[in-house]
């Protein structure tokens, strides 16, 4: 029998952190991830007026890109394979007006090829937490041909 590999919390986290670095549209947001446990995830982007639409408000596809790449970490530590969001909705429920996106995912149910997850986000204003849009989305583990290509 084979042992599964055990990594320290500081290595998982530095390990999603490499991966985000190499997403060319997290940089650009300027996306950090806070947190990263099997499961879970915490991401945040930071509020900016090139992100904001008209009104003021954090653009909602800003809003849904927190959403899916926080569901996609949390779907794809659960796994423990290469993942890809197969489907994802989101509510928006109140404009995202505040100084810091965050975004919480964890995984509800795993299975031997997807992953099921939640995430709430919140807009932080004057130290505040409200939440602005919540998710849910299902992960699937990339075939190993795609993962290799």
């Amino acid at each position: 029998m084979v042992k599964p590999v055990t990594v320290s919390p500081e290595v998982f986290l530095a390990m999603g952190r490499e991966v985000l670095g190499s997403q060319p549209f997290s940089v650009l947001v300027g996306a950090e991830l806070q947190a990263l446990a099997p499961g879970h995830c915490e991401l945040q982007v930071p509020v900016t007026d090139k992100i904001r639409q008209q009104h003021g408000f954090v653009h909602g596809g800003v809003v849904s890109y927190a959403a899916d790449n926080a569901l996609t970490f949390a779907g794809g530590t659960a796994l423990r394979v290469p993942v890809v969001t197969s489907e994802f909705k989101i509510n928006y429920l109140r404009p995202a007006v505040g100084e810091r996106l965050i975004a919480r995912a964890h995984a509800v149910h795993t299975g031997k090829s997807q992953a099921v997850c939640r995430c709430d986000v919140f807009v932080v204003k004057d130290g505040e937490e409200k939440l602005c849009a919540v998710a849910q989305g299902t992960i699937a583990a990339l075939p190993s041909a795609a993962a290799e290509a």
